[in-house]
């Protein structure tokens, strides 16, 4: 049943409510705790209990931190890094070109930077190697050191890794395992099949992290003391919203204290990353994901793949400024490329059309760097797993992104078992792919069907959730501190929205380019502002903005707008419906 009756908005959207199970949760947690009922709605969204509102508002890392060594292979894979450092010897990590694994090789390198160890970094070219770990890299890498980590990839390198003979291999990853592991001296891995699966949120530079903290208890062990651990979570906080691991558990408090450290801007590489994107606030999560996480991958997308890792592990503020323009000017190439790979993709799949459990394109010469992206696009615009490839020649690499309660990764690696993949892996929520262009409509065929099993195209591919009602007058300052409290929000923990019923527009002014303002009450009690970015030209934009008179429910997000040193709530509007 619809929201408010919008079965169909000025977007095309259906608007679709709280249950009527959360908002009899959200009312006894309001009479219970006093908190506001806004905040009670959305904490009961998240399956937040009464009992635990409190703790959750304000979760604690060493309350939520897992014992590293819950994990296999933990205390081998520290005792051999301690080793290295302590018989000074050379050290190589080889790392994935995303943000994730710039995070997770910048977390080594700083760490052992400390330690008076210098580290050789490793980054494979996006198209000359592919993912991952390759064996001439490895035999080259292992002629040269003692000692190498493969974070953020190797979990499925057998052939790589059995290539590194003259030196000790040590695997930190959390993309999904096969049946056998590779041969190395230890794969830590919460996503090894022979794992739990209690830490499978975890993004790679978290098992790095974890696996520092290990290091420093075997430290303290023998009486010595490592590096700052805590100065270092705004590497991980990046890498966890940047990599779309859920903000749950552990994840949340990794988020929330690094957003704390990199408030204070101390590491040089974030800092000048920050200043190149004009970043003029305290960093939130969704600058993590949509500002700065970009940047960084920028450079193994379209450019040099080593840029991002060795921007996050720099400490030269001058050099920092020159790595983070350099990944500035390659963000700005990248996004042309993905404007034009971005319509092609999303023209094929309206042709194939956008109901089925699986949305993907595939085209001639589509950068390898930007499909990924491209699928996230996809799956935003459609509620639907996304795949995206590009051709070269007989054979496509494509990516693709998932949403919450679809596992691709899994789907992915049983299609590269199956043989309709040459090879396939990743995690939940997205999964890399290489393809024969021969078996490509198979292959997408059968993964359409094993992601439908698992429930991917039943909801609407449209479908808007709201949080419950507010009034404007209700939208202050205090309300959304007090709901930030509940963040941060991103993958699994979804921002809340809400709705505003039958609301009167009295201003109506195109800003920027393409942007709306507008101001909107009931006609009773105070106004409140509104902006919705890139609307003006759309149904939506011209709907409000030509109003008549007309009273519209209206859906968004709060912000807070700082203007001359004056905070103010302002409605980020995304959707509107004609109120009956």
């Amino acid at each position: 049943m619809s929201y408010l009756g919008v079965a169909r908005s000025l977007t095309g959207r259906r608007w679709i409510g709280p249950t009527p199970d959360t908002d009899r949760l959200a009312e006894a947690m309001a009479q219970d705790t006093t908190l506001p009922r806004p905040l009670c709605q959305t904490l009961a969204r998240l399956g937040v209990t009464s009992s635990d509102a409190a703790a959750y508002l304000d979760p604690k890392l060493r309350d939520l931190m897992p014992d590293p060594r819950s994990l296999k292979d933990m205390e081998t894979a520290a005792a051999r890094f301690l080793q290295a450092v302590e018989r000074r010897e050379k050290i190589a990590v080889f790392a994935d070109y995303d943000v994730d694994g710039g995070a997770s090789a910048a977390l080594l390198i700083d760490w052992l930077r400390q330690m008076g160890l210098n580290a050789t970094l490793y980054v494979p070219d996006r198209i000359d190697e592919g993912y991952g770990p390759n064996a001439p890299a490895m035999a080259e890498l292992a002629a040269a050191h003692d000692l190498i980590l493969c974070v953020d990839c190797g979990t499925l390198s057998h052939e790589a890794l059995a290539a590194a003979t003259a030196a000790d291999v040590v695997v930190l990853d959390h993309h999904l395992g096969g049946e056998t592991l590779p041969p190395a001296l230890a794969v830590v891995n919460p996503n090894r099949q022979d794992e739990s699966g209690d830490l499978s949120h975890l993004c790679a530079a978290a098992v790095v992290f974890l696996m520092l903290v290990e290091a420093g208890r075997q430290l303290r062990d023998a009486g010595k003391q490592g590096p700052d651990l805590m100065a270092m979570l705004d590497l991980v906080a990046l890498a966890t919203v940047a990599d779309v691991a859920p903000l749950r558990d552990v994840n949340r408090a990794f988020v929330r204290t690094g957003l704390a450290v990199m408030g204070q801007r101390r590491r040089p590489g974030l800092v000048a990353l920050g200043d190149v994107s004009r970043l003029d606030t305290a960093p939130t999560a969704y600058h993590l994901g949509f500002v700065l996480g970009p940047r960084v991958n920028a450079g193994g997308r379209v450019g040099r793949a080593d840029l991002g890792a060795r921007l996050l592990a720099c400490n030269d503020p001058a050099e920092a400024v020159s790595l983070a323009e350099k990944l500035d000017e390659l963000n700005t190439e990248r996004r042309d490329v993905e404007t034009a790979v971005r319509a092609a993709a999303l023209d094929q799949a309206e042709e194939r059309g956008l109901d089925a459990p699986l949305v993907w394109a595939a085209g001639e010469g589509w950068h390898p760097g930007v499909v990924g992206i491209v699928a996230s696009r996809l799956k935003e615009a459609t509620n639907r797993p996304a795949i995206v490839i590009g051709f070269d020649g007989d054979e496509g690499k494509g990516s693709g992104r998932s949403v919450s309660g679809v596992d691709l990764g899994h789907a992915i690696q049983r299609l590269a078992a199956e043989g309709l993949l040459l090879k396939g892996g990743g995690h939940r929520m997205a999964a890399g792919l290489t393809v024969a262009r021969g078996k490509l409509d198979a292959a997408m065929t059968r993964l359409s069907d094993l992601l439908a099993r698992q429930g991917a195209g039943s909801s609407g591919p449209a479908d808007l959730a709201l949080d419950g009602l507010l009034m404007p007058g209700a939208a202050t300052p205090e309300l959304v501190d007090q709901i930030e409290q509940a963040g941060p929000f991103g993958a699994g923990a979804p921002g809340p929205r809400y709705a505003f019923s039958d609301m009167g527009i009295t201003f109506a002014k195109r800003v920027g380019e393409s942007h709306l303002k507008i101001r909107f009450g009931d006609g009773t009690g105070p106004s409140l502002d509104a902006i919705a970015f890139g609307a003006y030209d759309t149904a939506l934009g011209q709907a409000l903005e030509q109003h008549g008179g007309a009273r519209f429910h209206l859906a968004g997000r709060l912000d807070i707008n700082t203007w001359g040193g004056r905070q103010t709530v302002q409605l980020r509007l995304e959707d509107a419906a004609p109120a009956a």
